[in-house]
């Protein structure tokens, strides 16, 4: 008889981790989610991705119309058509206009020559005209010097803070 109950028990554990049990499988299905949740790999700046606008122009919130360079999409330095979703109420660009900005924090990593990379924990621009000349007077938030390769110096030397 105490042969038989341990076997049934055993048996019911067995059964346990099989579907048979939504309790368990649904926790393993919980967890493998979020691995997959940490484990996500950043992407370009593409068509319908929502920026932050890191200078004093007026908007708040941008969303990417297109990249004007490469074919996947932008990355840290290059120029985005975006239309301005938020913006505050007294400030220079408003609601609905379509405005060209440059990429300035992303939070797909970007090697650098030295080995390290670099990646921000959101991504964010810096609105300018189509001369490439910033909008806003103040850059806030860091900025990276990579910018100076692509020749956006006058948004290095408006940032208070260079990465």
């Amino acid at each position: 008889m105490a042969a038989s109950k341990w076997f049934r028990a055993g048996r019911s554990f067995l059964g346990g981790l099989s579907s048979n049990s939504p309790g368990l499988l649904r926790m393993s299905r919980e967890i493998a989610f979020c691995d997959l949740l940490s484990q996500q790999t950043r992407t370009f700046i593409q068509m319908g991705t929502n920026l932050k606008v890191a200078d004093n122009s007026g908007a708040k919130r941008v969303k990417c119309i297109q990249a004007l360079k490469g074919k996947k999409g932008a990355r840290l330095g290059d120029t985005i058509v975006a239309s301005v979703k938020e913006a505050a109420p007294g400030g220079t660009v408003k609601k609905g206009a379509v405005v060209y900005a440059v990429v300035v924090r992303a939070a797909m990593p970007r090697g650098r020559c030295d080995g390290s990379e670099v990646k921000f924990d959101d991504n964010a621009c810096v609105l300018v005209n189509k001369q490439g000349e910033p909008i806003g007077k103040r850059v806030h938030g860091p900025v990276p010097h990579e910018l100076r390769k692509k020749k956006h110096i006058k948004i290095l030397s408006l940032a208070e803070h260079i990465a």
